[in-house]
């Protein structure tokens, strides 16, 4: 029999807030993220709007730690402090052999890369730091979160691009409901803004390249021209219930159901009659014991791109028949844009938020009506709403599509 996986703790770092209340309270209100790109000088980039955590990092992590870690190991850091916190999860009340870290990346490194090849070219590749390999390694979010914790259980990074958040979440909890742990800290985290990262998805006109941050991260407006590129972390606390009702841990929601699938189509275009995506979203709410008509709102991948937001579209209609049309529907990149191998865990904290305390947040910056995205998408404003189950899609280059279902925890 499937142990059921609870969510008791959570942590988030965004461009709409550093914690998980205040991430909340933002998705609430539609406030936006985006700006323009403060990481770099962008003068002579195309693209010159970005999604960035304003976060002063020593005022979490202690200066000599930082020169050591790359800034996408350090905003996971501090999402997995909050998560940790959250969830009371301490050595007295846990087995620490038991609780494991899964966190995934997309890219990993890339700042301490540009500016490490930099100094290469300067003064000799054997001069680069003696922390460059380990301050880059994606594993080592992952790793150091599991130094942090003390969780001396399974510790893995998945590297499954943009899906790489969901995949994470629901690898974990299969470790949980197979018995082989009580406790995973999950997620994923993301910072890869620097020219080169910006200049990869530019060359391959990926990305919104016009001047108006309102305008430029629309998910199903029919004038969306590409995505936003974001930084941030998030990650949850997955527990056995029973374990978590031993300890009188607060719980969020349940996660439910997964679902993964491969397009085995395009390096990075999505399958036009968006197979794969509805595949895993099938998956997914099989796995979770329930029928189609029993999702109430879906978190969509929605990266406002013409092909990602008409073929998920197609999926979700493929996925939900009828019932596609009943379901609410919105993309939170629309104020966090896309944050890449992190998207998938910030977007299931927005899903255990929205089923706990009822309220579906909107998809903002709508203006233009597109006849090939035409689900209820919750334009611009929020809505409360009774939500019992939330699906929550991500796909990534190489044609990975994985879907989670989180579910209101009524005892």
């Amino acid at each position: 029999m499937n142990k059921r996986v609870v969510i008791t703790g959570m942590g988030a770092v965004t461009p709409i807030g550093n914690n998980t209340a205040d991430f909340w309270a933002s998705l609430k209100s539609g406030r936006s993220g985006i700006d323009f790109i403060k990481a770099f000088d962008a003068k002579e980039s195309k693209v010159k709007v970005s999604a960035e955590a304003d976060i002063n990092l020593e005022d979490y992590i202690k200066a000599a730690d930082l020169r050591k870690m790359d800034r996408f190991t350090a905003l996971g850091v501090i999402a997995a402090d909050e998560c940790l916190k959250d969830s009371g999860i301490i050595s007295n009340n846990a087995d620490m052999n038991r609780c494991g870290v899964i966190v995934s990346a997309g890219i990993g490194g890339l700042p301490v890369t540009e500016r490490e090849y930099s100094r290469g070219m300067e003064k000799g590749f054997d001069r680069v730091s003696p922390f460059y390999i380990p301050m880059t390694i994606i594993n080592m979010a992952a790793g150091r979160i599991a130094i942090n914790s003390g969780f001396k259980g399974h510790c893995s990074a998945t590297v499954t691009a943009c899906a790489g958040g969901n995949n994470a979440l629901g690898d974990a909890m299969r470790m949980i409901r197979h018995g082989y742990a009580d406790v995973m800290m999950a997620g994923g985290t993301e910072s890869c803004l620097t020219p080169l990262g910006v200049g990869g998805f530019t060359s391959m006109k990926a990305l919104y390249e016009g001047t108006d941050p309102t305008r430029a991260s629309t998910p199903f407006d029919k004038e969306r021209s590409g995505f936003v590129m974001g930084e941030g972390a998030g990650v949850l606390m997955l527990e056995e219930l029973e374990h978590a009702k031993s300890r009188g841990a607060k719980i969020y929601a349940e996660l439910t159901g997964y679902g993964v699938t491969c397009d085995a189509y395009h390096i990075t275009a999505p399958e036009p009659s968006g197979e794969g995506g509805a595949r895993a979203m099938t998956l997914a709410i099989e796995d979770a014991g329930l029928n189609p008509a029993d999702i109430d709102y879906i978190n969509a991948h929605g990266t406002s791109t013409p092909l990602n937001d008409k073929g998920e579209t197609i999926a979700v209609k493929t996925a939900l028949g009828d019932h596609a049309y009943k379901a609410a529907m919105s993309s939170t990149k629309s104020m966090t844009g896309h944050l890449l191998g992190a998207a998938g865990a910030v977007e299931a904290i927005a899903c255990a938020m929205a089923v706990k305390h009822g309220f579906a947040p909107p998809t903002i910056g709508y203006k233009e009506p597109d006849p090939d995205c035409d689900l209820d998408i919750i334009p611009n404003t929020g809505r409360e709403m009774e939500i019992r189950h939330a699906l929550s899609n991500s796909l990534g280059f190489g044609g990975h599509n994985a879907s989670i279902v989180i579910s209101r925890y009524d005892g």
